[in-house]
């Protein structure tokens, strides 16, 4: 067995922070036992239910081809069919993560099974994709704005990326290099190229993998490719589909926006379109920009992340609130019941924030990141792992509810993918700077300038925002320790082996630059307060409402724990916020608030008279555990009154 490649092993230029690879990290704490149910179910039954759709008689040549099974849609232009390659791809990547935490012969054995089906099915000259070669044989590179052909190949990299380092197993990095090659030698500036890319996103992020994990260039530059050439003119898309006889103008979408591709990426000032789409393109941005220390990029990624984060995001760090197109609408259209926020959107997010924090540690990013992680994205998946949110409201009357499956099952593998993976995010290394991003119990082996370290995280967060720090290096280094300070901390205190420290924040970090010795030990404590937060008036919806919050936390009520009207329950501003414990939520930290409740003495639809109000109280539960109990309403945005 090959010796799994760490981040930074390859293609390491100085004052680029680089994750950490899943096999660098132990997780503990909040993360260790969601980690364990993705290891010991979720990654499994990830497989069961794509077997059971059929997926994999689709993609391995010895079997009876399956033909259509889903059908076409958007005018017989796509079915989601299309896209299974990508299903398997993320799948595989879970059970990667899953083997990385808890060694499995049995899952390990199927995953290496549906490996050898992508083997016998590759074609000579590396091309790899189970729609074009056994569906529709023959018109491979003829829709790439619609068919996700390139978006397949982008998540069958990351799942071979994944089980490299997992399992040090070369056979399907191999074969997706392969692949890799295959599409190098198809795209690009020559005259015998072709300068399309993705009509989804998503292979950018893979090929930056690719190179980081093999020291390839070329799969780097591949990726600046796609970027760069992305919504040029003419329009890539546009000559694609009159070449193979269609109308550019009879787009299902209307416009090039939904896929981003409506003006080259610098010149991009808004985000528009599918919400999937738009953070997976501005996610390989950044990761661009980080590589080849491309600074004409900047302006665009600051105004994209200004757009979303100010005028289109949502307050779980959902976004996408129109379900006709995935996405985007106009500026403060925030509707709550009628909410997409696709899980997947969220976990893109995730991807885009930290992949903007390739270039410095600035918790503008990283507290995106969070609350996206926390609640839109975490709220996708059942405590138990078995069923999933595809959108993901911020109130419902009792009829909403996670599903088994679905036609299109990105959500299960994506979300799934993310939380095995978590360890990966909490770090951002350079090669004389250390960032911690993400706090949670956790244990590390790094190297930085040139010496090795283990790092321990010790804390109970985000129960509570006290966080220990124990270094570990083999012999004294001198390097830059970055710490943040979350912008829902309301003070902090910091000490450095017991003696207390007085630096101030530089983008929200706290960096310590000193000679670190073995057993030095900092500890941070985060005052961790409920609050209550108001939005802008321009979101309708929210008007006359507020949220109720605790560190990176948004609460829902649920009508399990209040009687419902939910509507019916009225806040006035500045009442004290307690804490105190969720009933069959594994003791989640709740919070309680008195309020008045408001009846009608009559069941009348209209009275002349206003209505009675009484004492109550409420209980609020982390958003991402509601839909866990008995069914029932619940709601984010509470009525308020000053």
């Amino acid at each position: 067995m090959n010796k799994p490649l760490n981040a930074g092993d390859a293609l390491q230029p100085k004052s680029k922070f680089r994750p950490l690879s899943v096999n660098q990290v132990e997780v503990g704490g909040f993360f260790g036992p969601r980690v364990d149910v993705i290891a010991t179910t979720t990654a499994k039954l990830l497989f069961d239910r794509c077997i059971e759709a059929r997926m994999l008689e689709q993609v391995d040549p010895d079997l009876p081809n399956p033909g259509v099974v889903i059908p076409f849609d958007h005018g017989n232009t796509v079915t989601t069919q299309m896209f299974w390659d990508s299903d398997f791809g993320k799948s595989i990547e879970t059970a990667a993560y899953a083997l990385n935490r808890k060694r499995d012969e049995e899952l390990e054995a199927r995953v290496d099974d549906v490996i050898d089906a992508y083997g016998r099915l590759q074609a000579e000259d590396g091309y790899l994709n189970s729609w074009y070669q056994r569906i529709q044989p023959g018109q491979r590179w003829t829709n790439l704005r619609d068919r996700h052909e390139l978006y397949n190949a982008g998540h069958l990299i990351e799942g071979a990326v994944a089980y490299y380092h997992a399992t040090g197993k070369r056979r399907f990095l191999d074969i997706m290099c392969r692949y890799a090659d295959c599409i190098e030698r198809t795209f690009g500036l020559d005259a015998d190229k072709k300068r399309g890319y993705p009509g989804h996103p998503e292979l950018e992020l893979a090929l930056v993998k690719l190179g980081r994990v093999t020291g390839e260039q070329r799969y780097l530059d591949l990726a600046k490719f796609f970027v760069d050439e992305r919504g040029k003119k003419p329009n890539y898309f546009d000559q694609e589909a009159v070449a193979r006889g269609d109308k550019p103008e009879d787009f299902h979408f209307s416009t090039l926006e939904y896929c981003q591709a409506h003006k080259p990426v610098r010149e991009q000032r808004e985000v528009v379109g599918h919400a999937v789409r738009a953070a997976y393109l501005y996610a390989g941005m950044a990761d661009v920009a980080t590589e080849f220390s491309d600074d004409s990029l900047n302006p665009a990624l600051e105004a994209l992340w200004s757009h979303l984060t100010d005028k289109n995001l949502y307050v779980t760090g959902g976004f996408g609130p129109s379900k006709d197109n995935e996405g985007l609408t106009f500026d403060y259209d925030l509707p709550n019941a009628s909410a997409y926020a696709e899980t997947c959107a969220s976990v893109a997010l995730v991807f885009w924030a930290s992949r903007m924090l390739g270039r410095e540690p600035d918790a503008r990013f990283t507290d995106v990141m969070e609350r996206a992680l926390y609640n839109g994205a975490l709220s996708g998946i059942s405590q138990d792992g078995t069923h999933f949110f595809y959108d993901n409201p911020l109130e419902s009357h009792g009829n909403h509810h996670r599903w088994r499956w679905h036609r299109c099952p990105c959500c299960p593998p994506n979300i799934s993918r993310l939380i095995a993976s978590i360890g990966t995010y909490f770090y951002g290394l350079a090669e004389d700077e250390l960032a911690l991003h993400l706090y949670c119990e956790n244990t590390a082996d790094i190297e930085v300038a040139g010496t090795k370290l283990g790092i321990r995280q010790e804390t109970r967060y985000p129960e509570d925002g006290r966080i220990a720090v124990t270094l570990q290096p083999e012999t004294p280094v001198e390097f830059t320790l970055a710490l943040r300070v979350p912008g829902w901390a309301r003070g902090f205190s910091l000490e450095i082996n017991g003696e207390a420290s007085k630096i101030a924040p530089d983008k929200g970090y706290l960096r310590i630059r000193r000679q670190w010795q073995a057993g030095d030990r900092i500890a941070l404590d985060l005052k961790m307060e409920p609050e209550m937060l108001y939005a802008n008036p321009k979101i309708a919806p929210d008007q006359g409402r507020m949220a109720l919050l605790r560190g990176p936390f948004v609460y829902c009520v649920e009508e399990t724990d209040n009687a419902a009207p939910l509507n019916a329950y009225v806040i006035k501003d500045g009442t004290p916020v307690t804490l105190d414990r969720a009933k069959g939520l594994d003791g989640a930290v709740a919070l309680k608030v008195d309020a008045t409740v408001e009846s009608q003495p009559t069941d009348a639809l209209y009275s002349g008279t206003p209505p009675q109000r009484a004492a109550a109280s409420l209980k609020a539960i982390p958003y991402y555990l509601w839909d866990n109990r008995a069914p029932g309403e619940m709601l984010v945005w509470l009525r308020r009154e000053a």
